[in-house]
């Protein structure tokens, strides 16, 4: 989504295109001297800008017989080229279209392709149109559709804008009384608090949470015939008219009972990750002959197949609001052979409480240039169960309350998790406060090591998914950046606790304590390369010169992952999946096979390079290291005139390479892992300590001595 207004100046040259809004009535005053009277209405007439909503008021004579609108001062109209798509729309005093105009637009497929002028002759099918009465007769869905074929994706979006701006500036004005009639038949306020309870498909398809709607090949037949559409009718999908056409299925899982239940608990984690306030997501689910995500889709494009409406807003979803999944988790689910997962915009209209319509555009082609369309519309109403009692609106404190409460009902019911984690959190702490002692005994701290990296893996990671990511840095600097609340990060008590442990620990000791001892990933691939070492798989050590310069990747990594941030903290969630964290930890490589394969290629390199993702790919690793030169503790102890020249015993064995030849240790690559620190007191492996202890043993024999010559004197 669009990220803080001063940030977004900086790129505004770079990415026009995707950065731009409307606001207000300035595209009126823009592109009010281009405005063709003539295509709206006849005679000699005349125009007044209206002081209270962006409009013309328009006259013939003395007598006010209608309006001229502007799309894009109503809606955000993107075409398909990600630029603005501005037209002009007169309707009369009862909103009755009389003509729709196209003032600016950079759509491919007309500036390429298609002439201008046919997709505008199509426009004849607006003149007369009454859209209010239409649309509270609830005839909308069953409308002729003629769209252009070849720009069909174009067409839709302008016919979209068309109807639902004047939808939105009758509203605005009460026109013919429209805002009086109107309703989006709001049940009332979610209820957040609800028990979460295990449901089947079938349970949740009963209860109205699942919106199901099949039609056969026959059935889309008898509609074109009854569009006297008789070509169409007779062009069809299959022999067996009793074939599925579609069979569809909606449901809103952003809901947390439906989410779990069909998401399962692990994506639906990470959905809510991705959403922020008040923003929520469908899950679409087909099988069938026919496709809702569609054969022409393309990157960086919209779904022309469908959209979602509700009221007077539409949305329509780009495929960066878009992530295909497998299957539904909830119990007895068919099998559908496409499921899409749909987040509708940061800060839109949505309402999840409200009524909305999936619409489908069906479409066949009668010959090369031209398709028949009608639209199959899907009905979804959340069921009542998930609301509050009372249809009461809440004031603001009523509001804040409830999410207060909320937040307080997540911490009570992780509240095990909780303890789990802080026991885990001060035995860290004990650790290296204490691991002068530790140190001592090679054994001991071997023996803590491993069982602290195999709880870390297995509580950590797999049970409890609290694996933080590089997307939680970026999304904390995008939120200091715009406006800072509390709430979004505690609505998840195991990553709230782990970051602010994160931060002190980086300033005590810096990033080596959580890279090496609390990241699941981390602790992965160390146990696997023990397990290789175990079985005398060779271990690769990369020349000096090559290894330092490779710490840099992970760097440029990061600093690339911000930059995009800044622009699109929607685009750098995409190009985080460097990061193998969420198919390897947080689903359990229940994935599509390049996320799988990529994960598996990390750490099947891990088993001959230790740590190999840590040392040179991880921008979290490399997020962390930044701020962790402010750390106040430099416990790792060390042999000044020893470590490096001549002994090279810490530096040869560190598992990351972390010690340069001279002997200091790089704590922006440390893992801390306590290695260095065994050896610096082993009596037999490290020159410096043997040194001393024959020094300690002279010493000693020198004092007995004295003493023995002084007994006998």
């Amino acid at each position: 989504m669009l990220i803080e207004n001063t940030i977004k100046k900086l790129f505004l040259t770079l990415f026009m295109s995707l950065s731009f809004i409307v606001h207000g009535d300035v595209q009126l005053d823009k592109f009010r001297n281009k405005i063709d009277l003539s295509i709206f209405y006849s005679g000699l007439i005349t125009t007044q800008k209206m002081s209270n909503v962006p409009a013309l008021r328009i006259f013939q004579g003395q007598k006010p017989i209608g309006y001229i609108i502007i799309n894009t001062d109503f809606n955000e109209t993107i075409g398909y080229s990600g630029k603005p798509i501005h037209i002009a729309i007169g309707i009369d005093n009862n909103g009755q279209i009389q003509g729709v105009q196209i003032l600016k637009h950079s759509e491919p497929i007309v500036l390429t392709g298609i002439p201008e002028k046919r997709l505008t002759d199509k426009f004849i099918r607006y003149k007369n149109f009454n859209v209010i009465k239409t649309w509270l007769k609830d005839q909308f869905d069953n409308r002729k559709i003629d769209a252009v074929s070849g720009a069909t994706v174009t067409d839709r979006i302008i016919d979209d804008s068309v109807l639902h701006t004047v939808l939105k500036f009758a509203k605005k004005i009460n026109l013919s009384g429209f805002a009086n009639n109107f309703s989006n038949s709001k049940v009332g306020t979610i209820n957040k608090n609800l028990p979460i309870q295990k449901k089947s498909w079938q349970q949740l398809l009963s209860s109205g949470a699942i919106s199901h709607s099949a039609i056969s090949v026959g059935d889309v037949n008898a509609q074109y015939l009854k569009n006297n559409y008789n070509i169409a009718a007779n062009i069809t999908e299959s022999n067996n008219l009793k074939d599925t056409f579609i069979d569809l299925n909606l449901a809103l899982v952003s809901i947390k009972e439906i989410g779990q239940n069909i998401l399962g608990k692990a994506e639906y984690k990470n959905l809510i990750s991705k959403l922020s306030k008040d923003q929520h997501a469908i899950l679409v689910m087909a099988s069938g002959l026919y496709s809702f995500r569609g054969t022409g889709f393309v990157r960086g494009g919209l779904f022309d197949r469908f959209a979602v409406e509700q009221g007077t807003n539409i949305f329509r979803f780009r495929d960066m609001q878009y992530k295909r999944l497998a299957k539904s988790y909830a119990d007895g689910s068919p099998k559908f052979t496409e499921i899409g997962l749909f987040r509708f915009p940061k800060k839109s209209n949505f309402d999840p409480s409200a009524s909305w319509k999936f619409n489908l555009l069906i479409n066949r082609a009668i010959n090369v240039d031209e398709k028949k369309f009608y639209n199959h519309i899907v009905k979804y109403q959340l069921p009542e169960y998930y609301y509050e009692k009372t249809n009461i609106q809440k004031t603001r404190n009523d509001i804040k309350s409830n999410k207060n409460s909320l937040i307080k009902d997540i911490w009570k019911d992780r509240k095990v998790d909780i303890i789990i984690l802080f026991i885990a959190l001060l035995a860290l702490t004990v650790i290296f406060f204490e691991q002068d002692r530790l140190t001592s005994s090679a054994r001991a701290t071997s023996i803590v090591r491993n069982s602290f990296l195999v709880f870390t893996l297995i509580w950590i990671g797999f049970i409890s998914n609290d694996q933080l990511s590089v997307v939680n840095v970026l999304t904390f600097i995008n939120v200091l950046m715009h406006k800072f609340n509390w709430d979004f990060f505690l609505l998840d008590p195991l990553i709230f606790i782990s970051w602010a442990s994160v931060a002190a620990i980086v300033l005590l000791w810096g990033r080596g304590v959580y890279c090496g001892w609390l990241c699941p990933f981390g602790a992965l691939q160390e146990l696997l390369n023990k397990v290789a070492k175990y079985f005398k798989v060779p271990q690769v050590k990369l020349p000096w010169g090559l290894h330092e310069r490779s710490w840099a990747i992970k760097y440029l990594v990061f600093l690339g992952l911000l930059g995009i941030s800044f622009y699109s903290l929607e685009l750098a969630e995409h190009f985080s999946e460097i990061e193998p964290f969420k198919t390897v930890v947080i689903l359990n490589f229940n994935r599509t096979w390049p996320f799988v394969v990529y994960a598996l290629i990390l750490l099947f390199i891990g088993l001959f390079i230790e740590r190999f993702y840590c040392r040179y790919l991880c921008p979290l690793g490399a997020a962390l290291a930044i701020p962790a030169k402010l750390r106040i503790f430099d416990w790792l102890k060390r042999y000044p005139k020893d470590c490096g020249t001549p002994c090279q015993t810490c530096a040869n064995e560190c598992m990351v390479d972390a010690i340069h030849p001279e002997g200091n240790i790089n704590d922006n690559e440390c893992m801390q892992c306590l290695h260095c620190q065994v050896l610096y007191k082993d009596q037999h492996k490290c020159p410096a300590k043997v040194k001393e202890v024959k020094r300690d043993l002279r010493h000693k024999e020198m004092r007995e001595n004295k003493k023995q010559k002084k007994q006998k004197t």
